[in-house]
Order: structure tokens, then sequence, then C-alpha cells
């Protein structure tokens, strides 16, 4: 028996080493395995990108073919790096520092060597590829702007970063992703699946053709096209009429929640940052601290509400039974409280109700309001937090939860918050007074208040604004379609709307109406305050306007804010009639107000270091 035991070792040896090589040669010959495989060669095909169009059809984004020049570093043999500089239209620094990223990334897998050749330059190159060892052509499709607008809305595309491709998997060097705007937000259905080819190579690193005949090769997956919210021709005019401005206009459809208008200026052209010239396009924008048009001001910019706030003040006062829609205080031109410096008004002063303190946007009589909901429930903390849930019922002090991809949550104050502030004070409501106009410590982004004055415009609900309209093949998200109840009886809604109504016919934005559209809306100032040389110092107020129009079953609903813009129907208000007659209309009638608009410039004002007095307006 011991005379066979060697030989029996031997084949179980033998055994165990095919059943290995058997495991390995077929178990394992599976994706993993070949994208670690050196002598298999991984070409990527990039699918085209989805689409973009507006609500109405209107193409706004498409493709345009592109080409990069790969490179594979260990495979690199010695070239004429003149001649390939030349033909690349680069110098020699670019081409080593190019080189030397690729090579830290991997000397074996392919990276991008120079991105985006345009098909003239292409053809050049293509005829000599064969003279440079290592480098090889890679098809793919840039972006192509069919518009000049909505950059902000629209976002870009540029090469995903080592940290994203280290938490994607799916992006490998030189790949491109979304970058701001809906090309972020919905970068999984626009970018599609890339399909990849395994190539064969011999022992001297040539290609011999498909692996296993292509057995694992892949097609890629076209990206969805995307119909999005926006109406182009109204996006393109609010653009128009904040030329020389800085500010944001939201305008909301508040049957939907849609998006129709999200302008932000100054703003840039869309095309700027696609192609070779992106990078050096995207540097000057991004190094512009003055203007900053890489800022979205519709959805970033944090500020005081001013006297738009009030209608909420007003719903909530009536929700407490703090105030009726009759109530009403004899205004002296000015607020007086616990022996402090008057709270000033500009309303021409009188016996006021709620409708004409609104329509003549009354600080005395919002402040006495603010003060009987918060002290006249006998529990200041206590009544303040009923307040401060009702507000953020508006979708005030929060995200929102729109399918954008950036945002400031804003800021509505409770009792915690004041008691931080004043932790040995028994503070109460002329401590917080300033809240009942609009100031204080209220902040708002011009989102928000777009989708506050949509929920004012539906009686008491709203739907989670989004500027998705569309994608291919698929559904919306359900968030989009629930209605969002605020926490005010619908009841209460009526009055406040009549006195919005009546801004318009005898208020504050008399001057603004639109013949044959009944348009509720609200003035606004918001204090400007800034640091110069250490010192606190008051620059001219910003212009902010809210308005819903039609009055019953509306269509829209708008928030424009104006840096700088002074009072509130100065400049904001102006924008925002113009803006609700071209979308309800198409076509704009008030072309004296049209002209004010666009010739109107606050360059000037933005360059002063100080302007005005410090002083309060609340028109």
């Amino acid at each position: 028996m011991r005379q066979f035991l060697l030989f029996f070792s031997i084949i179980l040896v033998g055994l165990l080493f095919i059943s290995r090589l058997f495991y390995l040669q077929v178990y394992t010959s599976n994706e993993h395995n070949l994208f670690e495989d050196n002598a298999i060669r991984k070409v990527y095909d990039y699918p085209k990108r989805g689409f973009v169009y507006d609500r109405n059809g209107e193409l706004l984004v498409a493709n345009q073919p592109s080409y990069d020049v790969m490179v594979i570093p260990r495979e690199v043999e010695p070239l004429d790096t003149l001649e390939f500089c030349s033909l690349l239209k680069i110098n020699k620094a670019q081409f080593i520092k190019s080189y030397n990223k690729a090579r830290h990334y991997s000397p074996r897998l392919p990276s991008v060597f120079v991105s985006h050749l345009s098909k003239e330059d292409y053809a050049v190159l293509q005829e000599k590829m064969r003279k440079f060892r290592g480098f090889y052509i890679q098809k793919r499709s840039l972006r192509n702007y069919e518009t000049t607008i909505g950059a902000n809305v629209l976002g870009f595309i540029a090469e995903a970063n080592q940290s994203i491709i280290e938490k994607t998997p799916y992006y490998k060097m030189g790949d491109l992703i979304g970058k701001q705007g809906v090309e972020l937000s919905y970068e999984k259905e626009l970018r599609g699946t890339k399909g990849i080819k395994f190539i064969q190579k011999d022992r001297f690193n040539r290609n011999i053709g498909p692996y296993k005949n292509g057995k694992f090769d892949t097609i890629p997956e076209e990206g969805k096209d995307i119909t999005i919210t926006i109406d182009a021709k109204l996006q393109a005019y609010g653009e128009l009429l904040m030329q020389n401005k800085r500010g944001g206009i939201v305008a909301i459809e508040p049957a939907t929640g849609e998006i129709l208008s999200l302008v932000s200026a100054p703003t840039y052209n869309p095309n700027l940052l696609v192609g070779r010239k992106r990078s050096k396009n995207y540097t000057k924008l991004y190094n512009d601290t003055i203007s900053t048009p890489l800022i979205d001001r519709g959805l970033l910019r944090m500020h005081e509400p001013g006297s738009p706030f009030k209608a909420l003040v007003a719903l909530a006062a009536l929700q407490e039974n703090a105030i009726t829609p009759s109530t009403s205080i004899y205004c002296t031109g000015a607020y007086h409280y616990g022996g402090r410096k008057p709270m000033g008004c500009h309303c021409g002063g009188g016996r006021r109700e709620l409708n004409m303190g609104i329509a003549k946007s009354c600080n005395s009589y919002f402040a006495n309001a603010f003060r009987k909901t918060i002290d006249g429930q006998g529990d200041a903390k206590k009544a303040l937090d009923t307040w401060s849930k009702h507000i953020k019922s508006f979708g005030l002090g929060n995200y929102l939860g729109y399918d954008l991809p950036i945002g400031k949550r804003g800021n509505i104050p409770d009792a915690a918050y004041y008691n931080k502030w004043y932790p040995d004070f028994n503070w109460g409501a002329t401590t917080i007074i300033s809240n009942a106009i609009g100031q204080g410590e209220v902040l708002v982004t011009p989102i928000q208040l777009a989708n506050m004055t949509a929920a004012i415009a539906n009686r008491g609900y709203y739907y989670t604004p989004h500027i998705i309209k569309n994608i291919e093949n698929d559904t919306l998200d359900s968030k989009y379609t629930v209605a969002k109840h605020t926490s005010i009886d619908k009841q209460h809604f009526e009055p406040v709307v009549q006195g919005l109504f009546d801004v318009y016919n005898k208020g504050t934005a008399q001057f603004l109406r639109v013949p044959g559209i009944e348009i509720c809306g609200k003035t606004g100032t918001a204090e400007n305050f800034t640091k110069i040389d250490s010192v606190r110092t008051q620059l001219t107020d910003h212009s902010i306007f809210i308005a819903f129009a039609p009055k019953d079953n509306p269509k829209i609903a708008i928030a424009v804010f104006v840096e700088n813009g002074y009072y509130g129907a100065r400049w904001a208000g102006r924008i925002t009639s113009l803006m609700i007659e071209k979308y309800l209309k198409g076509e704009v009638t008030l072309k004296h107000m049209e002209k004010l608009v666009l010739e109107k410039s606050l360059e000037e004002e933005y360059a002063k270091p100080y302007s005005g007095k410090p002083f309060r307006i609340n028109y």
C-alpha cells in the first residue's frame, strides 16, 4: 500500500491544480477580472447625453461631437513632442503636466490627455496618430446649448474630480459629469450608461481583436430626454429686465408648483462653459467676486423679506384670534412701544383696518397685530413657538425640498432662538417687534418668497417647487404632486387676498396696474447693511415685490428681488408687473414702463461704497 502512496499524492496534487485552473479559467472569467487584466484593453463607448426642453417643447440643450486624446502612459514610446504639441495646440509644459497627471492616475489605464478637440483638429490629428504610440482618440458628445439664457438653471458639465471618482465607481478619469442646475440634479437620467469593448492584446502590446469575440462587450444606453418647467420666453424676458442689475426673479405656477422662471442676475452665456475654453472661462467667472455670476441669487440670496412678510403676520394673527379683519388702530406716523424709539411708518397716517393696513403697508398696524399675537396670549415664549410654526408651514425656514442642487433654509426664529440671545432677560413682543414688518431676525430666499406667495394664492396650500416636468419613459416623483397645507384655516385668506388686491387698486402699487389683469401683490423694502472699515454702514435698501395673478384661479406667483433697488415698487414692482403681463398675455403693452426698466442701470449704485442715510421705508 505504501508503494502507491507517492503515486496517489502526485495524482491528488495534479487534480487540485487542474481544478484550480479550471475555476480560474471558467468561473472567474468575469467582468471584474477583465478590468484588472493587463492583457486586455478597455475601450469605453460614451452614450449621447439626454436633451433638455422647456415646458413648451423648445430645445434648450443638445449635443455636438467632441474628441478626446487619450493616453496609456506605460505604452507611450519616444515621440516627436514638438510635432505632437503643434497638432494638439499645446506647449511642452502642458504636455508634461498632462502626461504626469495621467501617469499618477494609472500607468496602465487610459485617461484624458487633451479634451474637446474640434472636428477640424480631429481630422488633422487622426491621419498622424499612428506615429504616436500609447495615444488614441476617443469620440464623445459635448453639450451644445441652443440658447443663451438660463445658465443657472441648466448648469454645465465638466470632468469628474478624484473625489467623485472615489465615491462613484461608474466614473473614470476624464469622464464628464453634470455640475449645477438640472445637469447635476438629473445627472443619472441625462448621462445614460457607458458601453465597453474588451480588446485582446498580444505580448507586444498590439491589439489583436475583440476578447472572446466580444462576448463581454456592452453597448451604450443613451441618456433620457427631460422637459423642464421653465418657460424659455419668460426666462429670457426676465433676464433682459434684470440687465445691469443684481438680484433674482422666481415665478411659480401655483396649481402645480412648477417653476416658470428662475432668473439670477448678473448671469452668463452657458456656451462659455463648453469646449476647450471652458476651464479658462470658468476661472474668470469664479474670480469675479463683485458680480458673482456663478451664484444663483434666486436660491442662495438670503435677506430680510420686508413688507411682503406682513401678509403672514396678518394670517397668523387671524388664526390665533389676535385680530379680526375689522380690527383697527390709529396710525400717527409711528408705532410707540415700551419707552423705546418709535417704529417709523410712511403709510400716511389715519384709521387703519386690515385691508388698508396691507394696501398702505402700515407698520403700526402690523406691529400691533404681532404684539397681540405674542403678548396677548399670556405666555410669550409659547405664543412665539406657535407663531413660528404658522410661518414655517408656508415653507419658510427650510430647504423646501425642490429638485435643484443648492439652497439655503433662511431663518424663522422661535422661543429657543431668543432664549439663546437673551439668557438673562425676560423678552417679549416688543423686544422682537421688527419681525412684525419683515425685518429683525427673519431671513428668506427669493424662491421661499415665491412659494409663500403661491400658498397665499391657493388659499392655504402649495406644491413643492420643482424644475422637472417630464422624464422620458419615467414618472415624476410623487412629492411634487401632493399638496402641502399650511396651518392657517382657509377662511382667513380671503381678507388678506383682498388686501393684496387693493395694494394695486388703492395702495402702494397703484401705478403698477396691468390693464385686463387682476393682480394681488405687496411692495417691500429690506434694509441693506454692510461693514465698511469695521463700521456697520447702511447702504441703499433692496427692492422687493411679490404678486400673483389673476386674483382667482391664479396662473403665476412671483417674487422679485433687486439689490440696492430703493423702495419695493420702484424696480422690483415694475419688473413684476411686466413679467406677469408677459406670461399671461404673451406680449407687453406697458411699453413706457418696459422702456424705463430696460434703460435703468444700477451699476453706479453698486460702485458706491456708501449711499443714502440710515432710514426705513416700508412701501
